[in-house]
């Protein structure tokens, strides 16, 4: 019986992560829920697009090779 979490894609999980490393970064600066909800929207399309961009740099070097 193969286990429902081994069949999942790993890239997956980064949705997630991102979301609630965002709010918790976001949460560490503030106190009031405005401040923290766009804080966490900033640091997170802040984080997806880094994330993006390391994969396609990774992604052109291993087509390259």
């Amino acid at each position: 019986m193969i286990p429902i979490l081994a069949t999942i894609n790993i890239y997956w999980f980064v949705l997630p992560l991102v979301v609630v490393i965002s709010l918790v970064f976001s949460a560490t600066r503030h106190e009031h829920w405005q401040p923290i909800v766009s804080g966490a929207i900033r640091t997170g399309i802040w984080l997806l697009v880094f994330l993006g961009i390391f994969f396609l740099v990774l992604f052109v070097v291993s087509w390259w090779n």
